[in-house]
């Protein structure tokens, strides 16, 4: 039993960031920061009720789309028959593990086939789950940094290409990235901190009243989780629609060209490097304002998009509190006018 998404209390910023990743996969995943149990793991895992389903090509083990890049045997079956069979599966969190191996997530050669039949063949591995669903890594921070390598490569190009043992294989591996960390046990290597679009830092609910709820709650959870899951299941499939309806929409969300030059005088105040910061606000802007139902994004959806992207893009000064680069980005926002 998994606990519902709508039944977690509070921390709305990370319940926002990930519902926009399912909206668009292409805002580039969330990082969420924060103290051990707050609920960063319960939220990702409470996700995989509210993901859609999508178009595969039937029996790929990849989930190869059907329109989109495909693997080295979807091509070969498409160049073979002339078209591809399709079938629809759900979305899915595929979990990995810190003391993953280099193997186990590229994939490698399947040694069981080559003995029994040798002949090669090769043996998927865990980027071939994640593709088109979401990565999630608990304490990404602690990652190897080999791993974080690979991890860098399959983002940046969205495909994975496996060259071992006389075989050369190649997949698609698009997946949405979703890390937690504690910032106390170290920090993020640059290069993977800019990979995440979206960041939010969490911390443990203060309000009386509200930690109260928590327990109330996870008591009846913990006591009769059928019943706790009724409760709440009008709730989810609210918000399950909401989420699909965004979706659909966001191909027809309007963006005038205000809007555009607003994000560019934010970003250009702030003084940062490259261009992915303006992207990513555009890219949750629009996700944010198809999930509310609006024709347009607005100065709102720019503000919160903001401060949803440009926290973890921030360079913290030598003795500044971890929590500072919000400050920043409130100060330019507060300081634009309407």
């Amino acid at each position: 039993m998994i606990f519902p998404f709508s039944a977690i209390v509070g921390q709305d910023e990370m319940k926002l960031g990930l519902l926009l990743n399912v909206i668009d996969p292409g805002i580039g995943g969330l990082l969420i920061m924060g103290e051990k149990g707050t609920g960063k793991s319960t939220a990702v895992r409470a996700l995989t009720e509210l993901l859609p389903e999508i178009d595969i090509v039937a029996g790929c083990p990849f989930g190869c789309d059907p329109e989109g890049y495909l693997c080295s045997t979807c091509r070969g079956s498409l160049e073979k028959d002339g078209e591809l069979n399709r079938e629809k599966r759900k979305m899915k969190v595929v979990e990995l593990p810190l003391g993953i191996t280099e193997d186990r997530l590229v994939g490698t050669l399947d040694i069981e086939h080559a003995l029994k039949k040798g002949e090669k063949r090769f043996e998927p591995g865990l980027l071939a789950s994640a593709n088109r669903n979401f990565l999630y890594v608990d304490e990404v921070n602690l990652l190897e940094d080999h791993i974080v390598d690979l991890l860098l490569d399959s983002a940046a190009m969205g495909v994975n290409t496996v060259e071992r043992e006389g075989i050369s294989f190649t997949h698609p591996a698009r997946f949405i990235l979703v890390g937690t960390m504690n910032p106390e046990e170290g920090e993020l290597r640059p290069q993977l901190l800019d990979r995440f679009g979206l960041c939010v830092r969490v911390t443990s609910l203060r309000d009386q009243d509200s930690r109260v709820e928590i327990l109330r709650r996870r008591i009846s959870f913990d006591t009769n989780p059928d019943g706790f899951l009724g409760d709440w299941q009008e709730q989810q499939d609210r918000l399950c629609r909401s989420v699909m309806d965004g979706r659909k929409r966001l191909g027809e969300i309007d963006t005038p060209e205000a809007a555009l030059a607003r994000i560019v005088s934010i970003t250009t105040q702030l003084s940062l490097d490259g261009h992915r910061a303006d992207i990513v606000i555009l890219k949750a802007a629009r996700a944010l304002a198809a999930l509310r139902g609006e024709q347009a994004i607005g100065q709102e959806e720019i503000r919160e998009a903001a401060m949803l992207s440009l926290a973890h893009r921030q360079k913290r000064m030598p003795f500044e509190e971890i929590g500072s680069e919000m400050v920043k980005v409130e100060q330019v926002l507060s300081e634009l006018s309407p």
